[in-house]
C-alpha cells in the first residue's frame, strides 16, 4: 500500500443507484488493501454502506488523502470544485459517456488501481477558475468553475450586449448569444463547439470564445491565466451566467462578472502511460474515415 493514500474518499454519481454495486466492490477492494475508506453522504443514500463511515464532501476533504470519483466527467467537475480548497488529488473511474477527465476504465479498474495506489501514476495539476457576479456594491454569487464560465442569453432567446475588459483594459463591446470563458480543461467542452482552440491542460492560459456573435470578425482569444477578466452586461432582456453548466445565476443590466484564476489547482492522477494526445485522438475521432 502507498502510505500517501491512507484515507480514500469514494464518490459515486449523484442519484445513480445503478452504480452502487461497482462502488461497494471498490470499497471492499480498498479495505482489503488496508486503506481507510469513506463514502460521501449523497452516495450513501443509494446503497448500503453500513461497513464504512459516511461524511460530507467538506468533512472528507479535511482528512482524505485521495478521492476516487465513479461517474462521468460531470461528476468529476462537481467534486473538483468542492474539494479544490482541500487540495485532495482525484482519480476518475469512467461510468459516463465521454471520459476526458475520468480516464480509468471500469472494466480494468482493479488492475489499474493496483498500479496507481502503489505509486505508479502520472500527476497533473490543472487550473480552476474563480468567478463572482457583482451588482453595484454587492456580490450576488461567487463560484468555482473547472471547465468554464458562460454568460449567455436565457429563456427569451434574444441577443445580449456586453463589454469585456482584461486587466482593466477595454477589449471590445459585443452583441452575441453569449461568451464562454474556459480553462484549458474546458477548452475541449463548450468552447470547442464554439470554434475555440484546444489548450493543453498544463498551459497557463484562458480562452474567451464568443457564442454566435453578431459581428463575424469576432474571434476567440487566449490570455494569460493570471489575467482578470471582467464582463459587463450592457443590454439584455434576459441573461444568465453559468458555472460548469451546473450552477447559475440570473443577471440584470449593469451586472458584471469577474473571472480570475483560483488560488489552488486541481490535481488529477492518471494511469501510467497517460498521453493527452491519445485521449484527444480517441475522444474526437481524429484520423477516422468519414
Amino acid at each position: 500500500m502507498n502510505s500517501d493514500f491512507k484515507t480514500i474518499a469514494l464518490v459515486g454519481k449523484y442519484n445513480r443507484s445503478g452504480s452502487t454495486g461497482s462502488l461497494l466492490r471498490l470499497a471492499d477492494y480498498l479495505g482489503k488493501r488496508g486503506h481507510e475508506v469513506m463514502i460521501t453522504a449523497h452516495t450513501a443514500e443509494n446503497c448500503d454502506t453500513h461497513d464504512y463511515p459516511v461524511a460530507t464532501l467538506d468533512e472528507m476533504g479535511a482528512v482524505a488523502d485521495l478521492a476516487i470519483v465513479m461517474g462521468g466527467d460531470g461528476t468529476l467537475l462537481n467534486i473538483a470544485r468542492t474539494l479544490v480548497d482541500h487540495r485532495v488529488p482525484l482519480i476518475g473511474v469512467n461510468q459516463g459517456r465521454l471520459g476526458f477527465l475520468a480516464d480509468v476504465s471500469i472494466d480494468t479498474m482493479f488492475s489499474t488501481l493496483d498500479e496507481m495506489l502503489s505509486g505508479q501514476f502520472v500527476a497533473e495539476d490543472r487550473i480552476m477558475l474563480m468567478s463572482s457576479v457583482e451588482r453595484e456594491d454587492d456580490v450576488l454569487i461567487a463560484a468555482y468553475a473547472f471547465n468554464d464560465v458562460v454568460v449567455s442569453k436565457s429563456t427569451l432567446g434574444r441577443l445580449i450586449e456586453f463589454e469585456v475588459y482584461i486587466d482593466n483594459q477595454f477589449v471590445y463591446s459585443q452583441r452575441a448569444d453569449g461568451l464562454v470563458v474556459a480553462s484549458p480543461t474546458g477548452s475541449t467542452a463548450y468552447a470547442l463547439s464554439g470554434g475555440g482552440p484546444i489548450l493543453h491542460p498544463t498551459l497557463e492560459a484562458v480562452v474567451l470564445v464568443p457564442i454566435c456573435p453578431h459581428t463575424l470578425s469576432a474571434r476567440p482569444i487566449a490570455v494569460n491565466s493570471h489575467s482578470e477578466i471582467e464582463i459587463n452586461l450592457i443590454h439584455a432582456d434576459d441573461a444568465r451566467v453559468h458555472f460548469d453548466g451546473q450552477q447559475h445565476a440570473d443577471m440584470k443590466i449593469g451586472d458584471r462578472v469577474v473571472i480570475q484564476r483560483a488560488r489552488n489547482t486541481v490535481r488529477l492522477l492518471h494511469p501510467l502511460g497517460h498521453n493527452y494526445y491519445d485521449t484527444l485522438r480517441q475522444k474526437l475521432h481524429w484520423g477516422e474515415k468519414l
